[in-house]
């Protein structure tokens, strides 16, 4: 485990600086080993962490050395059991954009909740593990750059699937053949794949220019998009644009050994449905076709009354989770039969039933059809991506329930018996049948990125209320609660509730702000597009961490109830002060989720006026629909770390009417404020 003198240094002051009651629950027993490595900015790997007690590896950049301690911290692991953990993948809160050195550092759970609480909590909790007083860490170097991975596979000989690709900055991933290891630059290209922008991107058909036809090592190599046009350049330019990712003068490369078959196969695993379509693992198919889902009783010969449903076509190659939506809804658990069939008349159509059994008829291997099978239970299947969240509610991106009910989302407690205490957020009733890009809104905001556990419930009394725990119970498979889990990825939270003020100043009830920064104040004219001139007042420089019942002093007094509209900034310059304004947007921009602001609304009223009544802004449906309003790419608003978040996005929210005061202006804002800001930027 490497240890830096810089890095310990400052950690003392971590030490002593934070409660006491967090530095006396430390523990010695941990160990950490982080090795230099590349990254595409999205994750790390942390080789191995030993924790005695259970808790979190967290990765710190380098300005920990400088004291800042809560600032520093650029992503965290999901909760780890006590034990030795290898290589464990950290995803990074925000992506990274320059190679430096960071630091890996245990830390406990303190609390027993299972979620990381240390940032959000100003270090009351979840301090780090320490030896002889200081915390434990390892250091190393993170380059900037890209990863590939693909496995060994079976080709069709025209393409190739590379299992994932991590790009800083957008670009492509080339396949070579084994002689670009003999200086073959240019010639042992194979193929290309399309523009890949930033972040991870996983199963990237690679179609092949250069068919293989004998066994052999292929070369997968990531490219940077040098010259911005999203196309590939490379070997045109002779090596001039489009070159390939580097790390200590190296391509960023994999290799994998691929063999060219003629014979197809399925594989199917045992699983969870509501009933309206199942999963096949994968499926290899050399001349393209189609999986066709059949009941078990094709074993008895009813060749067509077995077919349940059937994929669009697959082109020629390996393909991997395909989705097959049924016919008609399985109304009972049963045994299921995928079969890979040719396109035999080559239309791309599946015929196989109409024309009774004379185009696309199954593979064969050894003259029996290419087959896989297992047993599928019907109950409900919920599936929700890595996304960014402004801490109020979250989108589960499909969820699919045999009779109805609800999908309610937990945090981590869960998996430490608390099942009650762990809910966040559950939907409004959802039909049977598939629902996509549902919206969770939490009855508390969470202030800490997290593992988060969304969990398909039934409406068990058929009263469209959700009533857990006296009903409403979880759908169950094989006695388990169905449920996926997905990292969601917290910068910046606001609340605010409406309020009488003087004109002078208003309250802001709470700011988590991650990196530190701002919470400035607009009026409703920012619906209008009025970016700058909406900004009544700006809160002090706030340090990373949570701030209650902030008063913004404002610079331009309210003479009239109002719509106040407090933003999270970050201070991308880092002097402390608010230059949003002055440096026309160019500095100090907003924190972003889901591709808008993170934003609240409130009803300012001012004292002695009538106005209508309220209820709290900024943590109910209102917040929701600022989240789910958040269609606009804000990526170039402003100088901070606002790049694609084509990993963490979880797609665009649904929303739902909302008869809360001010639930139209907090939509308007998001949609308007982030076209408003781009606008700017790009004059």
């Amino acid at each position: 485990m490497q240890r830096a003198l810089a890095v310990f240094a400052a950690l003392v002051v971590l030490v002593g600086g934070v409660p006491a009651g967090a530095a006396a629950q430390q523990s010695s027993d941990a160990t950490v080993s982080f090795a230099a490595q590349p990254s595409g900015g999205s994750t790390v790997v942390v080789e191995s962490v030993t924790l005695s007690e259970g808790g979190f590896v967290t990765i710190h950049d380098a300005s920990v050395t400088e004291g800042n301690v809560l600032g520093s911290v650029v992503g965290t692991s999901a909760y780890l059991d006590a034990g030795t953990h290898e290589n464990v993948t950290v995803h990074l809160d925000e992506p990274l954009t320059e190679s430096g050195a960071f630091v890996a550092m245990p830390h406990l759970d303190t609390d027993g909740d299972r979620v990381y609480d240390f940032v959000a909590d100003n270090g009351e909790t979840d301090g780090p593990y320490t030896a002889d007083g200081e915390p434990v860490v390892s250091q190393a170097n993170v380059t900037v750059a890209a990863t590939v991975s693909m496995s060994d596979q079976p080709t069709d000989g025209a393409s190739v699937v590379v299992d994932r690709v991590e790009l800083s900055e957008g670009g492509f991933v080339t396949v070579h053949d084994a002689s670009v290891t003999e200086g073959a630059v240019f010639e042992s290209i194979r193929g290309t794949s399309e523009y890949l922008a930033p972040g991870v991107h996983e199963n990237v058909r690679v179609s092949l220019d250069a068919p293989v036809e004998e066994d052999a090592t292929l070369v997968p190599m990531a490219h940077v998009d040098s010259d911005g046009d999203m196309e590939y350049t490379f070997p045109e330019s002779e090596g001039e644009t489009d070159g390939p990712y580097t790390v200590d003068g190296e391509a960023v490369v994999d290799t994998a050994e691929v063999t060219p078959s003629e014979t197809a196969n399925v594989t199917f695993a045992a699983q969870s449905t509501g009933g309206q379509s199942v999963v096949v693992d994968s499926a290899f198919l050399p001349e393209g076709g189609f999986v066709t889902v059949h009941d078990a009783s094709v074993t008895e010969g009813a060749v067509f009354e077995s077919i349940r449903g059937t994929s669009e076509y697959l082109a020629p190659g390996l393909h991997r989770d395909v989705r097959v939506s049924l016919d008609a809804p399985l109304n009972e658990s049963a045994t299921l039969v995928p079969m890979a069939h040719v396109d035999s008349d080559g239309n791309e159509e599946y015929t196989f039933p109409e024309s009774q059994g004379e185009a696309d008829g199954p593979y064969t291997a050894d003259g029996e059809p290419v087959v896989a099978q297992a047993d599928v239970t019907v109950s409900a299947d919920v599936h929700m991506m890595p996304q960014a969240s402004d801490g109020h509610s979250v989108v589960v991106d499909r969820v699919e329930l045999s009779e109805g009910g609800f999908v309610t989302v937990h945090d981590a407690s869960l998996f430490a018996g608390e099942v009650e205490g762990s809910i966040l957020g559950t939907s409004e009733y959802l039909e049977p049948g598939v629902h996509e890009n549902v919206t969770v809104t939490f009855d508390e905001p969470i202030r800490a990125s997290q593992t988060l556990v969304p969990m398909a419930h039934m409406d068990t009394d058929g009263d469209e209320e959700y009533t857990f725990p006296e009903a409403d119970g979880p759908y169950t498979a094989d006695g388990e609660a169905v449920v996926d889990t997905a990292r969601v990825s917290v910068n910046a939270v606001v609340t605010v509730s409406n309020q009488t003020t003087d004109g002078d100043a208003v309250t802001v009830d709470s700011v988590t702000l991650a990196n530190g920064g701002f919470v400035t104040v607009h009026d409703a004219s920012v619906t209008e597009g009025a970016v700058f001139d909406s900004v009544r007042g700006t809160s002090a420089y706030l340090a990373p961490g949570t701030h209650e019942n902030v008063t913004v002093e404002l610079s331009a007094p309210l003479e009239e109830t109002t719509t106040i509209v407090p933003m999270a900034h970050v201070d991308t310059n880092g002097n402390e002060a608010y230059d949003f304004v002055t440096s026309e947007g160019e500095a100090d921009g907003p924190y972003v989720a889901r591709g808008g602001p993170v934003v609240a609304t409130a009803e300012a009223s001012l004292s002695g006026e009538m106005s209508g009544t309220g209820t709290e802004m900024g943590s109910g449906t209102e917040m929701e629909m600022t989240q789910t309003e958040m269609a606009t790419d804000t990526s170039e608003m402003t100088d901070t770390e606002m790049t694609s978040e084509t990993e963490t996005n979880g797609g665009e929210a649904t929303g739902t009417d909302g008869s809360t005061p001010g639930f139209g202006v907090a939509v308007a804002v998001v949609a308007l404020l982030a076209a408003a800001l781009l606008a700017v930027r790009r004059d």
